[in-house]
């Protein structure tokens, strides 16, 4: 390595960019105040953008602040995997040790992907979410570092990143929201053509306003004379100032250039080119140093003097005198590790790489890849593969560059970067029949993708247990199953479902079950990802391939996979079956995974099926085993699939808890989709528990964490679900409006299709609608519910029958009644009510349906409200005593008015808490018809109401509770005492207050005013 070397000093007047510097302190003084900051700064080639981070990371500096700065490596046309990401963590860990040890603490296997330092990388799982897991696990990390110091993060030269960089960027310009963190990321915006990778990531940012977007303009006139005066040391004269900067355009790197030339009394003339002028630098070199340059420029962006010094062949003097002479130049520049060099701007580099000739530059890459095979330590471990992958490739060295390619393709798998592993793929399948074939035969699998079958020998007509992986060859089948999955797991699912295609084309000629299953499972996925289709299709084609083969995983995985789909879209005996099947299969060939996964689904499906003891169970205990075994993508869904269970039969309560470990468990391992659907899960639990102020904050949660759409619908459709109970229609529209867009119409699921049904039908009941909100129920009706279905029927045939009744004396409403009605009543006969929650939802419906025929009595809501007493939901507990008060008063009589007036009170009290404005309403109109008061006048009470009933202080207690809509196991949780014994409290209290029911004691307790109205809205403890 070099010395000290004397150069003619760049411009060493910083010019103009007042403004900008400015934003970008600005923006340096809100991230020091914990308000994280996003920017992108592009301009053209040599307009200054290097330049200008420079000045603002002083400033930075001076400020105590850390910068961290990162590049895009660009290898021929190759970028590396995550390259300015592992830079820039490299140099926050070298400011931070301390900091980034405790911040990366129980990570670092994962965190290894981005920064190799770290340790080796956990073998981990690859799916879907592996990206994603990554991406958060680094945005936590920041945020960690950046708690307690002011970060600057400076990712440079957007333009040759590869995708894996693009889509972290878009992630934490997208996440980020706490922490003293600035992110500035650099482009060049002249390479920024319509096909450029970069372009979509450019046009999303532009959405966000949390991303500010600089665009750097040439320089003025004006600021092109203080630049030459700064380069010149002296005044320069103004005619030559007009030519330089009519010859420049104002582009501040070829300003100096220029000026650089005129000082040295080079030829400025309009008639040379600017790709010229720069040659020119290089060709008044020495010979020697005019080859260490096009080394250099065909190396990379930066490139290790070793390995300069591997590929030159010069000897040691001959080699330190050229690369002397083209830093004195200032070509060169040694890199801020000091350990190599690069040329000091990209457009010279380019020129001179544009100058090579294509045997030349072939030739040179050869040199490349032979001198780091004969020595890996010439460049850093974490980037040898890659480089010497491209080194071979881009020598047109097939037999050489094949097996590199694959070993390229394993590190980027390694490190979560799939649409790079895809494209090493592709490049190896490009590669495949140029290779020798003994090459070929030389090569074998790594690790097999998911389930796909460990190769066969050719046409042996053996099966796997037959083969010996170590020494069966890789085939190209092989590699196009290991693109299909990297494509899907990378987001580039166009390109795997080409691969797909070709894969099952070629297993057409040469049949191979167990391949084609698993070819068409893939394809099942893609095309539900793609909106293509629902994917049944592909499936049952995957079971008649494996039908009447032996047991194997792929077998098992296509059972599991079935079982599954048909759990979200036809649950019923089939898919419980299919769950039964996958579960014994999984086992025989000890597929662990696939057994948790299908299990998982068979404890869903038997809750759903009636039997929700047994099916909770089931799932209890498969969240135990997959936490124990650390398998934590498993445990992710069961912490979704098992509180959702639990909420499906009324046990909303016990799933809050749970839906809050899961969330912090997905967080903690970064599962993204796992995590919303917890989120959304909570917000439904907390709404029926009448906490819905925290709901909407669920609600929001889940819209904002999900890595897929469909968890964000879900959010959206908690939020409109909300907004119409709360009586903002147009909330409510937009919000469904958004759930709709993130599902999409190409895969109904009932547990979308069934909810998106009830609120579009809400909606236009509560616009008077009513032609609307049959429109909206019609199909639901037209495709039944089937088995399994009645979680999300019951509350759309509730809605639908309840808009029917209030709509009962419109005229509009009148064609088309009865037959409506008939085939609600229809509808109702086939939904199960085998547990409390259905049960009472069934009574509640067949009461609005005969109120909706006005035949509906007291008598009719009496064991509604007894239901809904026995279960842990105070806004329905609210709307039907509502209802029942209605029917009382209805009837007549004074015992009936006074207890009418009770239970309006106590709706009034919820609907009052909650902000259930349209509750709030009807209940105040229906009082008002009726001459009652919700609110008792003040009057002088007993100083102990509840002592002058003879109410212990425990009964008192329990009263509460009852008042509150608890049934007896929830009094005993709450108040420590067994079940049994909080009966006998609640017979006792029946007794000394003289009523015969919950629903009555509740009201006496709210006529004396025992509690206050945040008791009757059934609010937590404490």
């Amino acid at each position: 390595m070099l010395g000290p070397v004397e150069t003619r000093s760049v411009s060493p007047v910083f010019v103009g960019r007042t403004d900008e510097l400015d934003t970008l302190n600005e923006a340096l003084a809100r991230a020091a105040a914990a308000e994280p900051q996003a920017l992108l700064l592009g301009g053209e080639a040599g307009v200054g953008k290097t330049r200008l981070v420079e000045e603002f990371a002083a400033v930075a500096a001076r400020r105590a602040a850390v910068v961290a700065v990162g590049g895009c490596v660009e290898i021929g046309a190759d970028g590396l995997p995550f390259a300015p990401f592992s830079t820039a963590l490299r140099a926050l860990r070298d400011a931070l040790p301390e900091e980034f040890a405790a911040a990366a603490a129980g990570q670092e296997e994962e965190l290894a992907r981005l920064l190799p330092d770290l340790g080796e990388a956990g073998a981990g799982r690859h799916d879907e979410q592996g990206t994603a897991r990554l991406f958060e696990l680094t945005a936590r990390l920041l945020e960690r570092i950046a708690a307690e110091h002011t970060v600057v993060l400076v990712l440079e030269d957007l333009h040759w990143s590869d995708a894996s960089t693009r889509h972290l960027l878009a992630y934490l310009f997208r996440t980020l929201r706490a922490g003293r963190l600035l992110v500035l990321a650099t482009y060049r915006s002249d390479d920024i053509h319509r096909r450029h990778p970069l372009r979509p990531l450019l046009a999303e940012l532009d959405r966000l306003r949390t991303v500010l977007r600089i665009e750097l303009a040439r320089f003025t006139r004006e600021e092109a004379c203080r630049q030459i005066a700064g380069i010149l040391a002296a005044e320069p004269d103004p005619a030559q100032v007009d030519e330089i900067y009519e010859r420049s355009d104002g582009n501040a790197f070829f300003i100096e250039e220029l000026a650089v030339a005129a000082a040295e009394g080079n030829c400025t003339g309009l008639t040379d080119s600017l790709r010229d002028l720069l040659l020119v630098r290089v060709e008044a070199l020495p010979e020697t140093a005019q080859r260490v340059a096009r080394i250099v420029a065909e190396g990379g962006s930066t490139v290790e003097y070793r390995l300069i010094a591997a590929v030159a062949r010069l000897t040691e003097d001959d080699l330190i005198e050229a690369l002397r002479a083209a830093v004195g130049a200032n070509l060169l520049t040694v890199t801020r590790a000091g350990d190599g060099y690069r040329f000091r701007h990209s457009l010279v580099r380019e020129a001179v790489a544009d100058d090579l000739l294509p045997g030349e530059r072939s030739r040179l890459n050869r040199r490349y890849a032979e001198a780091l095979e004969a020595d890996p330590a010439l460049v850093p471990a974490d980037a040898r593969v890659m480089r010497l992958a491209s080194y071979w490739y881009h020598a047109h060295d097939a037999a050489k560059a094949l097996p590199a390619v694959l070993a390229a393709a394993v590190v980027a798998r390694r490190r979560h970067a799939y649409t790079e592993q895809l494209g090493l793929l592709e490049r190896a399948m490009e590669l495949w029949d140029s290779a020798p074939q003994e090459v070929r035969a030389a090569l074998r699998p790594v690790d097999y993708t998911e389930v796909y079958p460990p190769p066969l020998p050719e046409r042996s007509g053996g099966t796997p247990s037959d083969c010996d992986p170590a020494t069966t060859p890789l085939r190209y089948l092989d590699l196009m199953a290991e693109a299909a999955v990297a494509g899907r797991f990378g987001g580039e699912r166009e390109r795997a479902l080409k691969i797909t295609k070709r894969a099952l084309r070629l297993l057409e000629e040469e049949p191979d079950p167990l391949r084609a299953a698993w070819f068409w499972v893939q394809r099942s996925r893609l095309v539900q990802a793609l909106a293509r289709g629902d994917g049944w299709q592909e499936l049952g084609t995957a079971q008649d391939l494996v039908r009447g083969l032996p047991p194997s995983e792929v077998h098992a995985e296509v059972l599991a996979v079935a079982a599954n789909w048909s759990m979200q879209r036809r649950p019923g005996p089939e898919a419980l079956a299919a769950a039964e099947r996958a579960v014994e299969y999984a086992r025989m060939v000890g597929a662990r995974e696939t057994e948790l996964h299908a299990r998982l689904t068979l404890g869903g499906l038997t809750v759903e099926s009636g039997d929700p003891e047994t099916g909770l169970a089931q799932m209890h205990q498969v969240l135990r085993e997959t936490r124990a075994e650390g398998m934590h993508h498993v445990a992710g869904r069961a912490y979704v699939n098992l509180p959702s269970a639990l909420q499906s039969v009324g046990r909303d309560r016990e799933a809050v808890p749970l839906l809050r470990e899961g969330i912090e468990f997905c967080r903690g391992y970064g599962l993204l989709d796992s995590g919303a659907w917890g989120w959304s899960n909570l917000s439904e639990a907390l709404y029926s528990l009448g906490r819905w102020d925290e709901a909407a904050e669920a609600a929001v949660h889940a819209t904002r964490v999900g890595h897929s759409a469909k968890p964000r619908g879900a959010g959206a459709l908690r939020l409109a679900h909300l907004a119409l109970a709360r009586g903002d229609l147009a909330e409510a529209g937009r919000q469904l409006a958004a759930a709709r867009a993130c599902y999409g119409t190409h895969d109904p699921m009932p547990q979308q299709s069934l909810p998106l049904a009830r609120i579009a039908l809400g909606i236009a009941a509560g616009d008077g609608r009513i032609a609307d909100a049959r429109a909206a129920l019609l199909p639901a009706l037209d495709a039944g519910f089937p088995p399994g279905t009645h979680r999300y029927g019951w509350p759309l045939l509730l809605a639908a029958a309840t808009a029917e009744a209030d709509a009962r004396t419109l005229p509009a409403a009148r064609p088309g009644r009865a037959e409506i009605l008939d085939r609600l009543s229809a509808a109702v006969r086939t939904l199960t009510t085998a547990v409390p929650l259905w049960h009472a939802h069934g009574q509640w419906t067949r009461a609005e349906l005969l109120r909706a025929q006005g035949r509906d009595t007291a008598d009719t809501w009496s064991p509604v409200v007894t239901a809904f007493e026995c279960l842990d939901r105070p806004y329905d507990l609210a709307r039907v005593r509502h209802r029942l008060a209605g029917a009382l008063l209805a009837e007549g009589g004074d015992d009936g008015r006074e207890r009418a007036g009770e239970l309006l009170r106590l709706a009034a009290a919820v609907a009052a808490h909650l902000g259930a404005r349209p509750l709030a309403d009807a209940v105040a109109r229906l009082a008002q018809r009726a001459r009652l008061t919700l609110h008792r006048p003040s009057r002088q009470a007993p100083a102990d109401p509840a002592a002058a009933l003879g109410l212990t202080s425990r009964e008192r207690d329990v009263l509460g509770l009852v008042a509150a809509g608890r049934t007896n196991r929830q009094i005993a949780e709450e108040l420590f005492i067994s079940p049994k014994t909080a009966s006998v409290h609640v017979s006792n209290i029946l007794s000394k207050l003289g009523v015969s029911g919950r629903g009555e004691a509740a009201a006496v307790a709210h006529r004396l005013e025992l509690f206050t109205a945040g008791t009757f809205a059934g609010e937590p403890p404490g």
